[in-house]
């Protein structure tokens, strides 16, 4: 037996750091990268397109956040003294600050008060992390699915907009082409999550995409003129938007949303944990917390946003069972050599945004999804949880519902509150801590709104009495005997 033939015998000690052949290590790598990249490039896409920036400054967007998400990932899962949970985590921009950043540019403040806040949020966020153990009681599945639920729910908006036409001024804005167009790229995103291949769901956004590019393109509606403008290939140029600007009301909104997503990422390298079957301890998930922060301060730099651990990778893995932490880190490099490429970004901020918009659908309805099923591992029994979520849900929906709802109050209020993740973060954090932390005076009995609702749902045994004789037979005490009337 040959030296490597012995050591390719020998398991590694932790199953994460199994090593692959490299073919299949770029191959699952790159599957990584498609699983995430619908996700990674609708949120510059989304703050780009609400900062008012060109297709070509969106695209260095797109390649900024390439960029910094492949170094990001390399860090979690290579890992350096007190950096990286050493796990198959993808990293990239997060959801979670869209609706909060788009909110900053909307105050005034543009790009450069949006990577302000990001920087002085993650680094408190880094300075945060070896107490974060102590902090995170006050993040249970009431709040994270509230805020999880709400940034979906909030993101709706940009993608009706997108299947307009997202200038309101422009001729075709709201035509039945354009929604048509939207329409037809949800229909294929519906259609292939149906179709057999695993693969093919897992990458319907993608694909839905490409198909609905080409189908603008044959109507006439698509324009990559502008695609040609500017280098094939290039280093991110750091601080291409200029130097970060620094607004207190900024500041407080993110560190919102950087107290959210330390707590998703938190729950992300548990859940790739079980899945690996690996240990997993309070320092592991302290160095997982503390790359993903690090990150995040880099990230303004280089004209990119928060940083966090992706949630449909961490499903991929499941679904594969392919764990070793290698496979991602291949797909880390795979992102910064695309973040090389600002073309890339070009083309992708010149896809039309009728076919944006359709896809967006499906992709930020799945982030509400996500919310709905984390609330549903809430309590509601005994506990006033369902007010908490009621009420958080409600307040976060005002900004939606009504934009001009805090236009009378100080410019500072309305940057944190004309974000619906803020105020609703902001209103289950604190419902959570007056109900289920200070229990003095809270009811022993539930309120009305909980007890009406307890059960509002047909159980199995329910069904078959329906089905079967059409009888709610129930308990046997009140079950009929044989031909009685």
């Amino acid at each position: 037996m040959t030296r490597s033939a012995g050591r390719a015998a020998t398991p590694p000690a932790r199953p994460e750091d199994e090593r692959l052949p490299l073919a299949a290590t770029l191959g699952y790598g790159f599957q990584h990268v498609l699983t995430m990249y619908g996700g990674i490039i609708a949120p510059p896409l989304i703050v780009g397109g609400a900062a008012g920036l060109t297709s070509a400054e969106i695209g260095t967007l797109v390649a900024a956040s390439l960029f910094v998400g492949g170094l990001a990932t390399i860090l979690q899962t290579v890992g350096v003294r007190f950096f990286g949970s050493q796990l198959p985590l993808v990293q990239g921009v997060s959801f979670a600050g869209v609706s909060t950043m788009v909110a900053i540019v909307g105050g005034g403040g543009g790009i450069p008060a949006v990577l302000g806040a990001v920087l002085v949020a993650s680094a408190v966020g880094f300075l945060i992390t070896p107490f974060f153990a102590q902090i995170i009681r006050f993040f249970p599945p009431v709040v994270t699915g509230v805020v999880i639920t709400t940034i979906g729910l909030t993101l709706m908006p940009v993608a009706a907009n997108w299947a307009m036409g997202r200038a309101a001024d422009a001729p075709d804005y709201g035509s039945v082409g354009n929604i048509g167009l939207a329409f037809a790229t949800f229909a294929v995103v519906i259609l292939l999550s149906k179709v057999g291949s695993g693969v093919v769901s897992r990458l319907s956004i993608l694909i839905a995409i490409v198909v609905g590019t080409l189908l603008a393109v044959v109507l006439g509606t698509a324009d990559f003129s502008g695609v040609g403008d500017g280098p094939v290939a290039a280093f991110p140029t750091p601080l291409a938007f200029g130097a970060p600007t620094f607004e207190v009301a900024a500041i407080v909104s993110m560190l919102i949303v950087i107290l959210v997503t330390l707590t998703e990422t938190t729950a992300d390298i548990i859940a790739v944990g079980e899945i690996v079957d690996t240990k997993v301890d309070r320092r592991r998930i302290a160095n997982g917390l503390r790359a993903d922060m690090a990150s995040s301060v880099v990230s303004p730099f280089f004209g990119s946003f928060t940083q966090s651990a992706f949630a449909q990778n961490v499903g991929l893995v499941a679904i594969t069972g392919v764990r070793s932490r290698f496979v991602v880190s291949a797909g880390g490099v795979i992102l910064v050599v695309l973040g090389l490429l600002p073309v890339l970004g070009r083309v992708v901020a010149a896809v039309p945004t009728p076919v944006l918009g359709g896809a967006g659908v499906v992709l930020f309805g799945s982030v509400a999804a996500s919310g709905i099923r984390t609330l549903a591992k809430v309590d509601y029994s005994n506990s006033m949880n369902l007010v908490i979520v009621a009420a958080s849900i409600s307040f976060g929906m005002i900004p939606i519902a009504k934009p001009d709802f805090y236009d009378g109050f100080p410019e500072w209020f309305g940057v944190i509150f004309h974000s619906g993740i803020s105020s609703a973060a902001l209103m289950a954090i604190l419902l959570n801590i007056l109900f289920n932390h200070i229990t003095r005076g809270t009811p022993e009995n539930p309120s009305v709104f909980v007890k009406g609702t307890a059960r509002r749902a047909v159980d199995d045994d329910t069904l078959e009495d329906l089905t079967d004789d059409g009888v709610l037979n129930g308990s046997p005490d009140r079950r009929r005997a044989p031909g009685a009337p």
